[in-house]
């Protein structure tokens, strides 16, 4: 049976206990994460959002009723102790922030009682996700979730503290608004009070924060709700907060310097990570042309290399057909892979097919130097060892290619490079690549609409070179 709380607050989160408090009495208050009975004595693990404590229960200390509570603990009760700080009489557990101390009750109340849950509240579930949605409440009590929203929390008081410090005003925007082309499809609100016409859901405050440079308030932020109503995919969410802001009298460089020291700001104080400044630059060219992305991740290697020259003349009709249709023929080096399995190659070509290749040639370079490949035998040696020297390829390395349209080959490549880094594990969570993609082309065509539409965003500058293009060839 429930009990009340009243006449107990709490003193301490459990990991704020420390050495420091031994021989004090305080009051923690959580969720039980597991309890242990010696027989004699109890030890049950108090967990809340600051981590775990261990509490002792003996008769002799919490008495004959506080015992039998303590009896009767399981899995995810809610309690309240009242009790001595002391040093571990056993071993100390070095995994614990608080693993040199324990807390020898005198008290408890147990404020809520639980059924037993329907997956283990602890640290890398392999809880179904369907499962842990549809119990949310529960899985929100898992640490690594935990620590993420934590995290979230931190990051956005930092990011507040320094746009504050450097003359930025915090600004809400309209979340009900008017429909405005944008990149995505609109989520609408219907009117009560005009039957028939619909609020929209801001995309994002692009349109009000120009307003606000308009009226004068040169540094603004936000962070920002966004609604967008596309299609889930990895990438893509229906609604997401951005660190939103806008400056006048500015140029890139100073956009970019604001920037890179709230990165830095924000990665030193809150996972400890020291950003190296000026950050890498990179134009969109150039990342296309040697990543085959405008978010290139360079924790790895695996450049795209351009062989077009070398093939133009060869006998392989997939290449020069690409060639003569105006596309190139590119390839990237996976080091030390000739001996992967067909099983997996045909997988990665499968995976290829997915961003619009009709197939993928493959050269594998045995360790006696000699080739394996199904096109080998349309070029000549002389442009085979030209095609080997351009990938820089070795004894062991397999090389993949794509020839097609720019644009096919790209989209290959880029997200290939990637499959193969995740398949050999060398994308580390630990390493931070951080990068300024700069000079994107503000509008790209789009076949299916038979038009030109914005890359990315409509609201870009010109590079200030071409200008006078707009006057000269609008």
């Amino acid at each position: 049976m429930a009990e009340s709380m009243k006449g107990l607050h709490r003193t301490h989160r459990c990991t704020e206990v420390s050495n420091r408090n031994i021989g004090e009495t305080v009051t923690v208050m959580g969720w039980v994460q597991k309890s242990r009975n010696k027989g004699g004595i109890i030890f049950v693990d108090l967990r809340d959002r600051s981590g775990l404590l261990q509490i002792i229960f003996e008769e002799s200390d919490a008495g004959k009723e506080g015992f039998a509570k303590a009896e009767h603990l399981r899995s995810e009760f809610v309690i309240a102790v009242v009790g001595k700080v002391e040093a571990r009489s056993g071993a100390v557990n070095e995994n614990l922030k608080t693993g040199d101390i324990e807390i020898r009750a005198t008290d408890i109340r147990i404020l809520s009682e639980s059924e037993v849950p329907p997956f283990p509240i602890e640290e890398d579930s392999k809880t179904k996700e369907e499962l842990r949605l549809k119990y949310r409440y529960l899985d929100l009590r898992r640490p690594d979730l935990q620590r993420n929203i934590m995290l979230r929390s931190k990051v956005a008081n930092l990011t507040r503290q320094f746009l504050t410090e450097e003359g930025f005003l915090e600004i809400e925007t309209p979340m009900l608004t008017k429909s405005t082309p944008e990149g995505a499809r609109d989520y609408l609100v219907p009117s009560r009070i005009h039957p028939g016409s619909f609020y929209a859901l801001p995309q994002s405050p692009q349109l009000f924060k120009q307003l606000l440079m308009c009226s004068g308030y040169d540094r603004y932020f936000q962070i920002a709700k966004c609604f967008r109503d596309e299609d889930l995919r990895a990438d893509r969410q229906p609604e997401f907060t951005q660190i939103d802001m806008e400056l006048s009298f500015v140029d890139v460089d100073d956009v970019i310097d604001v920037n890179e020291r709230l990165l830095k700001k924000m990665f030193k104080e809150s996972i400890g990570v020291d950003i190296e400044l000026p950050i890498q630059r990179m134009t969109w060219a150039e990342a296309m042309d040697r990543f085959g992305s405008d978010k290139p991740d360079l924790r790895f290697g695996m450049e795209l290399k351009n062989v077009s020259d070398i093939v133009k003349n060869c006998g392989f009709g997939v290449f020069t057909g690409a060639l003569e249709n105006g596309g190139s023929v590119r390839g990237i080096n996976a080091n030390g892979q000739a001996g992967m399995p067909r099983k997996k190659i045909d997988a990665l070509v499968d995976y290829a097919k997915d961003f619009g290749a009709k197939g993928l040639a493959y050269l594998s370079i045995n360790e006696d130097g000699s080739y394996k490949s199904s096109f080998a035998k349309f070029m000549t040696e002389e442009e085979l060892s030209a095609l080997v020297a351009a990938l820089d390829g070795r004894p062991g390395d397999l090389l993949f290619f794509a020839a097609d349209e720019d644009e096919v080959v790209f989209a290959v490549l880029g997200n290939l490079r990637l499959e193969i880094a995740r398949n050999l594990g060398l994308l580390n969570k630990e390493d931070y690549k951080f990068l300024w993609v700069t000079e994107f082309p503000l509008l790209e065509y789009s076949k299916e609409e038979g038009r030109y539409k914005a890359m990315h965003h409509p609201f870009t500058m010109p590079m200030e070179e071409d200008l006078d293009m707009i006057d000269t060839q609008p």
